[in-house]
């Protein structure tokens, strides 16, 4: 073991068997710790937040005029973007938007069709959320508008409350009411800085649940590409395969299917998948796989329209109201008796749309090199939906197909969403005539060729060579959402999380530190096996953040059952010989609580009656203030409170080498 000079050091044992420090360096040391000022109280930390959040933060040196302009400046983003756009960059904005367009325009009445909507709503959609998004977000590339998991989301709980076959004006006025709720919830998320609840849903859980939920929107669409009339409102796999199975056997020897719904879908998502491959091998066909939803609706709608499909059992979107959004604010329902329900599943829908908008926009802001503000892209996201309950519009987010397309279209800014609202409000006004003979197995199709982009098989490998417990959550939420439902599914996701959570604190791994040859560093023995122990000497450290009820007891036996198994201890390579000491290394302790402090003093109190001495080593601020309050430190004595291990080992053993 090597040795600290003998020069950093000059202590000696007084008689009541006390340390007694006589070098000023480590007297200094030990008084910077114990006298560190009070950390600041609760209500200050849960107001904190509030403060440091930009948009409400300010400066006393500043004048009324450069505070609301630092108001609106932290509000709209966008007002910030001016001061450098030209027309280079407007050029290649309104590309993209158009581009963009040509992709959101068709799935954006395919995915109101999954959401069980009429169809202008879709397009409704993407009006309103992406021109809010536009001036208030700070990402560049996300392209806002209808996603199909989100759309899923709600058709599955949504109808749970109110059938849509039976009362469809009812379920429309729900899901707007929903969309509030989720606007509301995200606007609080991002005011109060409350983005670590999105967190709770994990990167793996969100992988699992996004592949289960990408299987069953596709399930969900061979109603579109088989033309079935029966179809279950349930959205697990049996239930689904089961009533295509049902429907298909009594429709066939009846002569009610129409395998030319199967011959128009099933052509054109051959199309779309070949687009969608050259778009992926050759990056300059990346506008191939944007405008082919676009021409896939346009040359369906001419052959039906020219051949009078739709006399021989093809389904057809039918009418198309025209017009930009109607105000839907009176058919809120905010006081009527699903008000409880529509909370739930707006709290739901604005977790799972600001997770994935929050994927897709951090994912392309790391390309392009600048940060993504969480809190305003919540603030935005919420304003669009708020601003869309009243527009006639459902829960908007993020989507990952459309944010590719934009960004493979060198957007320079997100005044590319505003290019594409508007031109979805020139298609509301003018074209909507022209989507009446659209077959519903093209939307199918549509729907389909975009689903291969949320299942993400290598990512789910990497899950599972890195982190078991995280391929848990992984195959939790994707069997759940499979078989069960999108809401069994999330909450199978978010427990299996919350368990390793849990795991992870009551079972703390509690380390035996030794010293690394010629340095002063102690490391795991384990980890480290050139790591030497001191004689009589065992330094501990706890991989946990906290020391609290819930591991508190689990250290503690740990801790006594070291000392007292001594011959274990002599067999084992962690120490030699009798402990005469025992340090705690508390550098990991973020917290302690009250539990934590009485299984502190009941181990001091064990070990003190065995004769061996107790160090802390480095307390943490929170954690040496509430010892001092509890008096703990006085218990132990205020020279048993060292900054470093190498400080502590080196008492330990001038007190070791003084014990008669």
């Amino acid at each position: 073991m090597s040795s600290l000079p003998s020069d950093a050091f000059n202590m000696r044992v007084t008689e009541d068997g006390n340390l007694h420090l006589e070098d000023t360096h480590q007297i200094d040391r030990t008084q910077w710790m114990l006298n560190s000022p009070n950390p600041p109280p609760l209500w200050k930390k849960l107001i904190t937040p509030l403060k440091n959040n930009k948009l409400f933060s300010s400066s006393k040196k500043r004048t009324c005029h450069e505070h609301v302009v630092s108001f609106f400046s932290g509000l709209f983003p966008i007002l910030s973007l001016f001061k450098n756009y030209d027309a280079f960059k407007f050029k290649d904005d309104f590309l993209a938007g158009l581009t963009l367009a040509s992709l959101s325009i068709p799935q954006s009445i395919g995915y109101a069709n999954l959401a069980k909507l009429d169809p202008q709503y879709g397009l409704y959609t993407s009006v309103v959320p992406p021109l809010i998004y536009a001036v208030m977000g700070s990402s560049r590339e996300i392209a806002i508008g209808p996603v199909a998991v989100v759309s899923l989301l709600l058709s599955s709980l949504c109808h749970k409350v109110v059938d849509p076959d039976l009362n469809h004006d009812g379920y429309r006025n729900f899901v707007f009411t929903v969309t509030l709720f989720a606007g509301i919830f995200q606007v609080a998320f991002g005011v109060f800085r409350l983005g670590f609840l999105v967190d709770f849903l994990s990167h793996a859980a969100l992988v699992g649940f996004m592949a289960g939920a990408a299987i069953m929107i596709g399930l969900q669409q061979l109603k579109g590409l088989l033309g079935i009339s029966n179809f279950t409102n349930k959205s697990d796999v049996v239930s689904v395969l089961e009533s295509v199975y049902k429907s298909l056997h009594h429709q066939i020897p009846s002569g009610e299917w129409y395998p030319l719904n199967f011959v128009i879908g099933s052509s054109f998502l051959i199309f779309l998948l070949f687009a969608r491959f050259m778009g992926k091998r050759n990056k300059k066909l990346f506008w191939l796989p944007a405008i082919a939803p676009l021409v896939s609706v346009i040359l369906s709608t001419f052959i039906v329209y020219i051949s009078k499909a739709d006399k021989n059992g093809v389904n057809i979107v039918k009418h198309v109201k025209r017009g930009i959004n109607p105000s839907s604010i009176h058919q809120l329902q905010l006081n009527g008796e699903h008000v409880g329900e529509a909370a739930k599943i707006g709290l739901i829908s604005a977790v799972i749309a600001l997770t994935e908008a929050m994927a897709v926009g951090r994912s392309f802001a790391s390309i392009k090199g600048y940060h993504l503000d969480g809190n305003k892209e919540m603030l935005a996201m919420g304003c669009g939906n708020i601003a869309g309950s009243f527009t006639s519009c459902y829960v908007a987010t993020g989507s990952f197909s459309r944010t590719a397309v934009n960004f493979s279209a060198r957007c320079q800014s997100s005044v590319s969403n505003i290019v594409m609202a508007i031109t979805v409000i020139l298609c509301l006004e003018l074209f909507t005539r022209l989507l009446y003979y659209t077959p519903v197995a093209i939307l199918a199709s549509i729907i389909l060729s975009a689903l291969p982009g949320l299942i993400d098989i290598r990512e789910a490998c990497y899950i599972w060579k890195v982190d078991k417990f995280d391929f848990l959550a992984c195959i939790g939420a994707f069997f759940g959402v499979l078989f069960v439902s999108v809401e069994t599914g999330l909450l199978v996701a978010v427990s299996i999380s919350f368990a390793k959570i849990v795991i992870q604190s009551i079972r703390p791994g509690i380390e035996v530190l030794g010293r690394i040859p010629t340095t002063q560093a102690f490391c795991d023995v384990s980890q480290y096996p050139m790591a030497t122990s001191t004689p009589g000497i065992l330094v501990i450290r706890i991989s946990s953040g906290s020391l609290c009820f819930a591991n508190a007891n689990v250290v503690r036996e740990r801790i006594l059952k070291w000392v007292t198994e001594e011959d274990d201890l002599k067999e084992s390579q962690t120490t030699k010989g009798r402990v005469q000491a025992v340090i705690f290394d508390m550098t990991n302790l973020m917290n302690v609580d009250t539990s934590g402090i009485i299984v502190l003093e009941e181990l001091h109190k064990r070990l003190l009656s065995r004769g061996i001495k107790f160090a802390m080593v480095n307390p943490r601020w929170l954690v040496i203030h509430k010892l001092k309050v509890a008096h703990f430190v006085d218990k132990i004595g205020k020279e048993w409170v060292f900054l470093t291990v190498a400080e502590a080992v080196e008492a330990c053993l001038s007190y070791k080498f003084a014990d008669p």
